[in-house]
Protein backbone atom coordinates (compact mmCIF):
# COMPACT_ATOMS: atom_id res chain seq x y z
CA UNK A 1 0.00 0.00 0.00
CA UNK A 2 2.99 2.31 0.63
CA UNK A 3 4.53 2.39 -2.84
CA UNK A 4 0.77 2.88 -4.09
CA UNK A 5 0.71 5.72 -1.56
CA UNK A 6 3.83 7.48 -2.87
CA UNK A 7 3.00 6.97 -6.40
CA UNK A 8 -0.05 8.97 -5.93
CA UNK A 9 1.73 11.70 -4.32
CA UNK A 10 3.95 11.67 -6.92
CA UNK A 11 1.56 12.10 -9.44
CA UNK A 12 -0.20 14.64 -7.33
CA UNK A 13 3.37 16.88 -6.78
CA UNK A 14 3.98 16.36 -11.04
CA UNK A 15 0.02 18.29 -11.06
CA UNK A 16 0.89 20.83 -8.92
CA UNK A 17 4.32 21.46 -10.24
CA UNK A 18 2.23 21.90 -13.54
CA UNK A 19 -0.49 24.36 -12.53
CA UNK A 20 2.05 26.25 -10.88
CA UNK A 21 4.40 26.27 -13.92
CA UNK A 22 1.32 27.40 -15.88
CA UNK A 23 0.78 30.40 -13.70
CA UNK A 24 4.73 31.44 -13.92
CA UNK A 25 4.67 30.90 -17.83
CA UNK A 26 1.81 33.34 -17.92
CA UNK A 27 3.46 35.78 -16.13
CA UNK A 28 6.37 34.92 -17.65
CA UNK A 29 5.12 35.94 -21.53
CA UNK A 30 2.84 38.66 -20.17
CA UNK A 31 5.89 40.35 -18.49
CA UNK A 32 4.27 41.28 -15.07
CA UNK A 33 7.02 38.25 -13.46
CA UNK A 34 10.50 39.67 -11.80
CA UNK A 35 12.00 36.81 -12.62
CA UNK A 36 14.29 37.06 -15.88
CA UNK A 37 13.90 33.36 -16.94
CA UNK A 38 12.30 30.62 -15.15
CA UNK A 39 14.37 29.30 -12.04
CA UNK A 40 14.54 25.36 -13.54
CA UNK A 41 15.63 26.74 -16.87
CA UNK A 42 18.16 28.58 -15.32
CA UNK A 43 19.27 26.07 -12.83
CA UNK A 44 20.09 23.82 -15.77
CA UNK A 45 22.21 26.37 -17.07
CA UNK A 46 24.35 27.14 -14.25
CA UNK A 47 24.92 24.00 -14.24
CA UNK A 48 25.43 22.48 -17.81
CA UNK A 49 26.25 26.05 -19.67
CA UNK A 50 25.02 27.96 -22.08
CA UNK A 51 25.70 26.34 -25.06
CA UNK A 52 23.48 23.52 -24.36
CA UNK A 53 20.87 22.82 -27.10
CA UNK A 54 17.74 24.57 -26.67
CA UNK A 55 15.68 21.12 -26.91
CA UNK A 56 17.81 19.23 -24.06
CA UNK A 57 18.38 22.66 -21.89
CA UNK A 58 14.13 22.94 -22.07
CA UNK A 59 13.86 18.90 -21.33
CA UNK A 60 16.27 18.59 -18.68
CA UNK A 61 14.59 22.21 -16.96
CA UNK A 62 10.85 20.91 -17.49
CA UNK A 63 12.00 17.37 -15.93
CA UNK A 64 14.35 18.70 -12.99
CA UNK A 65 10.59 20.90 -12.34
CA UNK A 66 8.34 18.04 -12.65
CA UNK A 67 10.62 15.73 -11.09
CA UNK A 68 11.57 17.68 -7.86
CA UNK A 69 7.87 18.66 -7.95
CA UNK A 70 6.47 14.56 -7.97
CA UNK A 71 9.20 13.69 -5.59
CA UNK A 72 7.98 16.40 -2.59
CA UNK A 73 4.69 15.05 -3.23
CA UNK A 74 5.52 11.50 -2.51
CA UNK A 75 7.76 12.69 0.40
CA UNK A 76 4.36 14.56 1.53
CA UNK A 77 2.12 11.39 1.00
CA UNK A 78 4.76 9.43 3.00
CA UNK A 79 4.77 11.82 6.24
CA UNK A 80 1.53 12.83 6.42
CA UNK A 81 -1.48 10.74 6.95
CA UNK A 82 -4.08 12.57 6.20
CA UNK A 83 -2.47 14.96 3.66
CA UNK A 84 -4.80 18.63 4.02
CA UNK A 85 -4.38 21.44 2.28
CA UNK A 86 -2.33 23.15 5.33
CA UNK A 87 0.40 20.81 5.79
CA UNK A 88 0.53 20.98 1.31
CA UNK A 89 0.63 25.04 1.78
CA UNK A 90 3.44 24.48 4.98
CA UNK A 91 5.88 21.76 2.57
CA UNK A 92 5.39 24.63 -0.49
CA UNK A 93 6.45 26.95 2.31
CA UNK A 94 9.54 25.32 3.22
CA UNK A 95 10.47 24.52 -0.04
CA UNK A 96 10.14 27.99 -1.51
CA UNK A 97 12.55 29.31 1.78
CA UNK A 98 14.84 26.21 0.65
CA UNK A 99 14.90 27.51 -2.70
CA UNK A 100 15.40 31.26 -1.36
CA UNK A 101 18.61 30.64 -0.07
CA UNK A 102 20.34 28.29 -1.83
CA UNK A 103 18.94 27.69 -5.57
CA UNK A 104 18.77 31.74 -6.07
CA UNK A 105 22.54 32.35 -4.47
CA UNK A 106 23.66 29.84 -6.95
CA UNK A 107 22.26 31.86 -9.45
CA UNK A 108 23.66 34.83 -8.45
CA UNK A 109 20.32 36.25 -7.61
CA UNK A 110 21.53 36.98 -4.44
CA UNK A 111 19.11 35.48 -0.83
CA UNK A 112 15.71 36.12 -1.73
CA UNK A 113 16.43 37.86 -5.29
CA UNK A 114 17.63 40.40 -3.80
CA UNK A 115 20.65 41.12 -6.59
CA UNK A 116 18.24 41.37 -9.24
CA UNK A 117 15.09 42.67 -7.32
CA UNK A 118 13.26 41.47 -3.83
CA UNK A 119 9.93 41.21 -5.49
CA UNK A 120 11.23 38.09 -6.68
CA UNK A 121 10.49 36.49 -2.98
CA UNK A 122 7.28 37.46 -3.65
CA UNK A 123 6.46 36.48 -6.72
CA UNK A 124 8.09 32.04 -6.51
CA UNK A 125 6.35 32.62 -2.97
CA UNK A 126 2.90 33.19 -4.56
CA UNK A 127 3.84 29.97 -7.56
CA UNK A 128 5.20 28.12 -4.44
CA UNK A 129 1.32 28.46 -2.83
CA UNK A 130 0.15 27.41 -6.00
CA UNK A 131 1.89 24.26 -5.90
CA UNK A 132 1.27 23.43 -2.22
CA UNK A 133 -2.61 24.58 -2.43
CA UNK A 134 -3.01 22.20 -5.52
CA UNK A 135 -0.72 18.89 -3.99
CA UNK A 136 -2.58 19.13 -0.25
CA UNK A 137 -6.12 19.54 -1.90
CA UNK A 138 -5.92 17.00 -4.33
CA UNK A 139 -4.77 14.60 -1.70
CA UNK A 140 -6.26 15.76 0.61
CA UNK A 141 -9.85 15.07 -1.61
CA UNK A 142 -7.95 11.90 -2.83
CA UNK A 143 -8.03 10.84 0.65
CA UNK A 144 -11.67 12.28 2.01
CA UNK A 145 -13.03 10.19 -1.33
CA UNK A 146 -10.93 7.27 -0.38
CA UNK A 147 -12.14 6.72 2.85
CA UNK A 148 -15.97 6.81 1.66
CA UNK A 149 -15.53 4.52 -0.85
CA UNK A 150 -14.68 1.50 1.87
CA UNK A 151 -12.10 0.45 4.39
CA UNK A 152 -10.36 -2.18 1.74
CA UNK A 153 -9.80 0.82 -0.53
CA UNK A 154 -7.38 3.12 1.61
CA UNK A 155 -3.69 3.24 1.82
Amino acid sequence: MTQHRLRKGFVYGVAATIAMSILMLLALVSEVSPVPQPIPKAVVTQFFGSGIPKPLLMALAVGLHLGYGGLFGAVLARVARPVTIQQGLALSIGLWAVMQVTFLPFLGWGVFGTAITPKIAGATLVLHLVYGGVLGCAMDRDTSSAAGASPTTTD
